[in-house]
């Protein structure tokens, strides 16, 4: 029997290998440098879209808006949070890193960017960074992985290991050929099809017949029967644990390679400002219409049942039932772009740091360029498959696509922000001051999330406060930079390009 929501996924798929296998093609004979960073040629529309899309995962469709629906209108000051977040990155980093890097001996990869500001010939801060990718990347891409599975299963009916296989595959093929540019010029596309999703769903909810406006509001018991009174009208009444939570969500941007790596590519510093202008726009209308898929998708008879069973992850997916066939098949193929736009992009900026931080310099030293593409994608697949296993175990955890990213999204922000942020804006900083910055706040994320989660206070802000605190004393303690490493700074600051 003809299936209209079969024939948009498979509409979408065609596209989506298509671009790989396209840049498969073009980019042939092109450098390490062309495979992982697209050569530095991406214009700020890609950018921007590719940034965000890559930003968000199905965590903006499934985890986002679960999280709210369960667990009240505090969850919306991560909205929030990730709001300003978003603008301050693309105002205060994206130009700076852009011109940074290229100065830095054009650098490819952040550990690589880390390494060179310095001048350093040392290569702890490059393989600690590598390592720190490869274990929370692993982990995001599982949560994509989890959002994927669940749309295949509910579209193509077949068991989630199965799903998981395939979409994990589709991900793979494309990412595997294309290279970085595959990779943003898909997550150009996903990223329209994700915000026109978004705005979409909260329309047709409010014109659903079964819509109840005056419910929306109620307070309702949930998680599991403690008594825990949920939802409420009014974000701004939230505790101030939700709020400073939600508020150190903004500070993980500051640290996450993916998006990091998106400003290291554009063509030109000067159009940082284009692409900053779209991406934020961008992010506020998705954001806003998450929140409000959340708060009306509250109004709708399913989502009581959605609560009672622990699936309130699924609310995009049954809203797109009040869709026809064809085009609730294309909103779901939006969180197939959302989980596939973050992965897809994780699984080479992991591999990138792998060939370039590791494998090239402590193992290989004269491999050829040809030699680390492969090299890295043989890295693209051994991290799928581990995430695969991740994203297929039994555990809690392992199933809550929000656990999933709010551990990697804290691990990257407390690692990577605060020297992200002091290397672009403080000609002090040393290499072991960066060490030790990275490390700190590596380290107390990961001992915050293990001990002193029943404090309400999401790790990623005692990691980033101890990361800053520790590249800080460190450096002070350090004798000063080199002249040549002042240079360096000073021509990246003044640099027009």
């Amino acid at each position: 029997m003809f299936d209209a929501k079969i024939l948009a996924f498979i509409v979408y798929f065609v596209l989506i290998i298509g671009i790989g296998v396209f840049f498969f093609f073009k980019s042939k004979g092109g450098g390490d440098k062309e495979y992982f960073l697209g050569g530095r040629s991406m214009g700020p529309w890609v950018t921007a879209m590719s940034a965000q899309a890559s930003d968000m995962s199905g965590w903006l469709l499934m985890g986002f808006p679960g999280s709210i629906l369960a667990f009240g209108m505090g969850q919306v000051w991560i909205g929030i949070g990730l709001a300003l977040g978003t603008a301050l990155n693309w105002i205060f980093v994206a130009k700076r890193l852009r011109k940074f890097s290229a100065a830095a001996n054009d650098s490819i990869t952040l550990p690589q960017y880390l390494s060179n500001r310095f001048l350093s010939k040392g290569r702890a801060l490059q393989i600690i960074a590598a390592l720190v990718f490869l274990i929370f990347f692993t982990v995001y891409v599982a949560s994509s992985f989890v959002a994927g599975a669940t749309v295949f299963t509910e579209v193509m009916k077949i068991e989630k290991s199965t799903a998981l296989m395939v979409f994990a595959a589709i991900i793979i093929v494309y990412t595997f050929l294309g290279g970085f540019k595959a990779v943003c010029w898909t997550d150009f596309f996903q990223g329209l099809m994700m915000l026109c999703a978004l705005l979409a769903v909260p329309i047709i909810i409010i014109k659903s017949k079964d819509f109840v406006s005056g419910d929306i509001f109620r307070e309702y018991v949930y998680n599991n029967g403690e008594g825990v009174s949920a939802f409420n009208s009014n974000p701004f009444s939230a505790s101030w644990q939700d709020i400073a939570s939600g508020l150190a969500w903004g500070l993980g941007y500051f640290g996450m390679p993916h998006i990091l790596v998106r400003f290291m590519s554009i063509k030109k510093a000067k159009d940082v400002g284009k692409a900053a202008t779209i991406g934020i726009i961008w992010v506020v209308l998705a954001l806003g219409a998450a929140i409000a898929l959340a708060i009306l998708g509250r109004g709708l008879p399913f989502a009581e049942v959605l609560l009672k069973d622990g699936h309130q992850e699924h609310i995009f997916i049954e809203a797109t039932k009040l869709f026809p066939a064809f085009i609730g098949g294309l909103l779901l193929a939006a969180i197939i772009a959302a989980a596939m736009s973050t992965a897809d992009s994780q699984l080479l900026v992991a591999s990138s740091s792998f060939t370039s931080d590791i494998y090239k310099p402590v193992f290989r030293k004269n491999a050829s360029d040809k030699e680390v593409i492969w090299i890295g994608r043989v890295v693209v697949l051994i991290v799928a498959v581990i995430a695969y296993f991740l994203a297929s175990s039994k555990s809690e955890a392992a199933g809550s696509i929000m656990n999933l990213v709010s551990n990697a999204w804290g691990g990257f922000g407390a690692s990577f922000g605060p020297v992200i942020i002091l290397s672009l804006f403080w000609k002090r900083l040393t290499y072991k001051g960066a060490v030790a910055g990275v490390l700190g706040g590596a380290v107390t994320d990961i001992v915050w999330l293990k001990f002193c989660s029943g404090t309400g206070v999401y790790e990623l802000l005692p990691g980033f406060i101890m990361g800053f605190i520790c590249a800080v004393v460190v450096t002070l303690i350090d004798k000063q930079p080199s002249d040549e490493v002042k240079a360096l700074f000073d021509k990246a600051v003044s640099s027009e390009d």
